[in-house]
């Protein structure tokens, strides 16, 4: 029996049986790409989520979710503002570049890798309104941010109104945006601040949270989808089988199975986190910890088969899943408290 405890990343949680089955139901002929049924829901569920005409479409990694909603707010001879370690910097290969035909990624300082309208403010600042500077286009936040934050609702709507009174496009990187709204209260509407209808595009992650190969692109400018139809088959993201990526989506908004998966993943960080004290780098608002450990402490509690990865020279990072065991969690929770 594997003795591990897992909390290396919730890349590597299994899929959801729920998943499994709606694939399984999936599995008969239909039309191919996304002309199948599945498919065809997506719109319509996603617009009843949020409580806003939207339009959704299948891709299969949360890089290409990113990439092409992007692609709908910013021309290649502009610049996306990003948190200097935002996923699309940091961790995306330079994908934002590629799709977005060498747009520039600007870089901005911020608390807890979230962005206010002051960050922003200052930044673009100086930047000269001519020819010979790039201009920003867009935004990019990340929910629940790259430590673990959430925008609250008034946090957003502060970042919305900037975004509209300056015309630039505001995109969210979701990765982990079903732990912010179940930490936020359960509210897809909230933790998107979409009601103020500033917010664009949104890359709703679901394989870290139970999926097995599928996010969505969701455009709140439905006109916008059959630009991202194109781009996607360009790129290379138009599955032949475009069904079992529906039928994955489909599975998790099925009685709020995302949400449900979420609260899960969240507990299980809260209950390590009681263990920590002030140890802890940022607040525990989604499933992520970041903790200051040294190189002894990390190497006593790989000793007890906790896995997860250093954070520099002096932290570690630990993530929860929609299937961490409980006392699993209470272990990690106590093995740090008796360091």
């Amino acid at each position: 029996m594997n003795s591990l405890k897992p909390f290396l990343s919730d890349n590597t949680a299994a899929v959801h049986p729920k998943v499994w089955e709606a694939m399984r139901a999936a599995d008969e002929a239909d039309s191919p790409y996304d002309g199948d049924a599945l498919s065809g829901e997506l719109d319509a569920r996603f617009t009843a989520l949020f409580g806003r005409d939207c339009a959704a479409l299948w891709t299969i990694t949360g890089t290409a979710a990113n990439c092409l909603a992007l692609s709908t707010l910013c021309q290649p001879h502009g610049g996306v503002v990003c948190h200097e370690e935002a996923h699309i910097e940091v961790d995306e290969g330079g994908a934002p570049g590629f799709f977005l035909h060498g747009a520039k990624l600007i870089l901005c300082g911020g608390d807890g890798a979230k962005l206010t309208p002051g960050d922003i403010a200052a930044l673009i600042a100086p930047i000269r309104d001519d020819v010979h500077q790039v201009q920003p286009h867009a935004v990019a936040i990340t929910q629940a941010s790259e430590y673990g934050r959430s925008y609250t609702p008034a946090e957003l709507k502060a970042l919305c109104d900037y975004t509209l009174e300056r015309g630039l496009g505001l995109h969210m990187d979701g990765a982990r945006f079903a732990n912010a709204a179940a930490f936020l209260g359960g509210s897809a509407s909230d933790a998107a601040r979409d009601a103020s209808g500033a917010v664009d595009t949104l890359a709703f992650g679901f394989i870290k949270n139970g999926a097995m190969g599928a996010e969505a692109v969701v455009l709140f400018d439905p006109d916008q989808a059959d630009l991202v139809r194109y781009r996607r088959k360009r790129s290379g993201h138009l599955q032949s089988k475009g069904r079992y990526l529906a039928a994955q989506l489909l599975a998790m908004l099925e009685d709020d199975l995302w949400l449900e998966n979420a609260r899960h993943a969240n507990a299980a960080a809260q209950e390590i986190a009681s263990g920590c004290g002030d140890r802890l780098m940022h607040a525990v608002e989604a499933n992520e910890l970041f903790v200051r450990l040294d190189e002894g402490e990390r190497y006593a509690l790989r000793a007890q088969d906790f896995t997860f990865y250093d954070w520099g020279d002096d932290a570690a990072r630990f993530v929860t899943a929609w299937n961490t065991r409980e006392e699993d969690a209470k272990a990690l929770g106590e093995a740090i408290a008796a360091l």
